[in-house]
């Protein structure tokens, strides 16, 4: 066994992190827009295994969220978000492959970085307060704040408050435990209720067999595909994929990973999402990215190794190539606000980078492009930040 893939329970634990991150958007985008599971779940099992051999370090795999959000709340076709997969490829190939994202990351100030986190953490606690609550845009569409259990509420309390409240007591107990990972214990206990109280939907009709996903299922989308993913789907998710998956990312991985970190270049994670997104183009998968909320995520359950990429990228690839179809029922056993915890630990952790800014300049930028996200969104954040950042190095200035 190498330095850099260990399997213990802490990797198994921080294999999980980002779960709350992946499943909702990922379910959201099969039974809205009628991606396949197969297919699917195949893409994202193979991008936990090739970043992970890759980066040596435990890397994040989510979804790209400006499309994933959209896609669902609009119900756009599974062949638009299949061009707007190709789209991200081209793009990030491009800017990785010539050098050009290195140059540019260049000139992006630290406290600019730092607003990126703290937003994508607030924006990571707010989504896991909604999933708690039963609010989230997901569980909105199902009409109902847990979709796959027979109790809603118990009195006047909603079932998955309750849930998250007792798993996130649960969480705070054993943080800093080894020998019982928090994340497993969320997932494990989460996973019990689901059994229990669960609808068990489909849970007889499962069939162990072997099931490959199809190349180009939903075939080639056409040129008014192509036209609307480009300006309706992939222009907006342009900057916050450089700020968040690649900028911030690359960032945060120096900070948890001082040596082995390095690999995680700002090309090498253009080019490494560029692949996955080449892949979900022919799998018929979901636009993909690395992000720092994950990242975040899978470190503070325990994740160091990737030997956490293998654990998880393998029961992804086994749920797909095993149960086919059947794998969102096994999935639906995990109830939302489980999720939702797991998500308001990795914000938590994520927005603390905030922790090394000194000067009320530096503090200034990164909450104005808090507010910026939180009034708009993160790619107008990020874009406001760089400006002020810049205006800020005049010395006559001050806040």
């Amino acid at each position: 066994m190498t330095d850099y893939i260990k399997f213990n329970r802490m990797e198994l634990a921080g294999s999980l992190g980002d779960l709350g991150t992946l499943l909702p958007l990922a379910i959201g985008m099969i039974l809205i827009n009628g991606l396949h599971p197969t297919g699917l779940f195949t893409g994202v099992g193979l991008f936990y295994v090739f970043s992970g051999l890759y980066f040596k370090i435990t890397c994040p795999v989510e979804p790209m969220k400006v499309i994933g959000a959209y896609a669902v709340a609009t119900g756009i076709t599974a062949t638009q978000i299949q061009a707007s997969s190709l789209w991200i490829f081209l793009f990030l190939i491009i800017i990785g492959g010539t050098g050009v994202i290195t140059l540019a990351g260049r000139y992006i100030p630290k406290p600019v970085i730092r607003g990126v986190q703290l937003s994508t953490g607030v924006l990571l606690v707010s989504q896991g307060v909604r999933l708690m609550l039963g609010t989230s845009k997901f569980q909105d569409l199902r009409h109902a704040a847990e979709p796959y259990l027979i109790v809603q509420k118990i009195g006047w309390l909603p079932i998955g408050l309750i849930i998250g409240v007792v798993l996130g007591l649960l969480t705070l107990l054993l943080l800093e435990n080894r020998r019982i990972p928090a994340a497993l214990v969320v997932v494990g206990a989460g996973t019990l209720v689901g059994i229990t109280l669960g609808t068990r939907e489909g849970l007889d009709q499962i069939q162990i067999g072997f099931y490959l996903p199809k190349v180009l299922p939903f075939g080639l989308p056409s040129s008014a595909d192509f036209s609307f993913a480009l300006l309706v789907l992939v222009l907006p998710q342009i900057p916050m994929t450089l700020g968040n998956a690649v900028i911030a990312n690359a960032d945060l991985s120096i900070q948890y990973f001082p040596r082995e970190g390095r690999r995680v270049t700002y090309r090498a994670l253009c080019i490494s999402m560029a692949l996955a997104n080449l892949l979900s183009f022919f799998l018929g998968g979901m636009p993909m990215c690395h992000g720092a909320g994950g990242l975040a995520s899978r470190y503070r359950f325990g994740a160091r190794t990737a030997g956490s990429n293998l654990i998880i990228g393998a029961i992804f690839l086994m749920l797909a190539l095993f149960i086919g179809s059947h794998s969102l029922t096994v999935i639906y056993t995990l109830p939302m606000a489980a999720l939702g915890v797991l998500l308001i630990f990795a914000g938590a952790q994520l927005t603390l980078t905030l922790l090394d800014m000194q000067t009320r300049k530096e503090l200034f930028v990164p909450i104005l492009v808090l507010g910026t996200t939180l009034a708009s969104n993160l790619a107008a954040g990020f874009i406001t930040g760089i400006g002020v950042a810049y205006i800020f190095r005049w010395k006559r200035l001050s806040v």
